[in-house]
């Protein structure tokens, strides 16, 4: 779309999942509510409609997208599964995880989805608006999140809107997400090892996070500078000054708190709401209290520390 048209909201019931469907299987745009956050959904098998994706995002072509399932029958046909694969999706889907694994020859992807590599990112999304439209839609959905390139990702409606309203056909208003940071993805190489490529809410004890710096891009939220609010950001702050915005946690106050009880799970669900609050605000710099670097305590450091890099 070029942007001179109002995006449809459509509800999480029938008709609007049929109407959803309708859009999709024609090669739109519909953002769709998950456990994480919303993402920006296309069918995955039309090189146009990726295409769009990529064209509405704003997003550099070298950066792959994640592909949505709902059942394993359905990512078996898209990725080879060692029994590695099979156990570890077997234990956490469905769910805020995606494995990429290695890509099979004859699936049925459109190019752009793999950006040039050969692995898939797949998940099976535990939420049960995006697994009906998928199961309606009868195909898989590439979806990276509902927001321009580079910004803070969305975890509402209204999030969406912001960045995309008449850049994409639709957007499915199933209230706010639960996780609020996306997936964790890990690799499974065919030798039987397992990487972590971006940190998330389900954690993998003893495996660190890959370094990005000086590696290639094997899969969403791996550049150095992302979900940015577009002003400065000092990270790890216990005293404010005058003309930032707070982003409080626990004990530590602020204009906006992350958790008053210091609970990490609350922390991730309004990690972004409180991002947009402090990109809308009239101070120009954004200061962030300390979060332990436990649990999912790393993904909201690592997606508070990519928001502080300049682009």
């Amino acid at each position: 779309m070029s942007g001179k048209y109002v995006t449809e909201t459509l509800g999480t019931g029938e008709s609007g999942l049929a109407r959803a469907a309708e859009i999709l299987a024609a090669g739109g745009l519909v953002a769709v509510p998950t456990e994480t956050v919303y993402g920006l959904a296309a069918r995955a098998d039309d090189d146009g409609a990726v295409g769009r994706i990529y064209a509405a995002k704003g997003r550099p072509s070298y950066n792959p997208l994640i592909v949505h399932v709902s059942s394993i029958e359905m990512a078996r046909q898209l990725a080879e599964f060692s029994p590695t694969a099979e156990g570890i999706a077997a234990e956490h889907w469905p769910g805020p995880l995606t494995l990429v694994l290695p890509a099979k020859n004859n699936a049925k992807l459109a190019s752009a989805v793999t950006a040039g590599l050969d692995t898939t990112a797949i998940r099976m999304p535990a939420h049960p608006v995006i697994r009906a439209l998928i199961e309606m839609s009868g195909f898989p959905l590439a979806a990276p999140s509902a927001n321009r390139s580079g910004f803070i990702s969305p975890t509402s409606a209204t999030h969406v809107l912001a960045t995309l309203n008449g850049r994409i056909d639709a957007v499915i208003d199933g209230g706010a997400c639960k996780s609020g940071v996306e997936s964790t993805i890990i690799a499974v190489r065919p030798d039987g090892t397992i990487d972590q490529l971006r940190p998330g809410p389900i954690s993998f004890d003893g495996i660190g996070p890959v370094p990005t710096m000086g590696h290639k891009i094997e899969a969403p939220g791996q550049l150095a500078s992302h979900y940015a609010p577009g002003k400065p950001m000092r990270l790890d702050v216990i005293r404010v000054v005058e003309d930032e915005f707070f982003i409080g946690f626990g004990e530590v106050e602020g204009d906006c708190s992350l958790s008053i009880e210091g609970d990490l799970e609350e922390a991730a669900a309004r990690l972004y709401a409180c991002l947009h609050l402090a990109a809308e605000s009239d101070l120009p710099r954004i200061a962030v209290a300390p979060i332990p670097h436990i649990g999912v305590g790393q993904a909201i450091n690592d997606r508070l520390r990519r928001a502080a890099t300049p682009a």
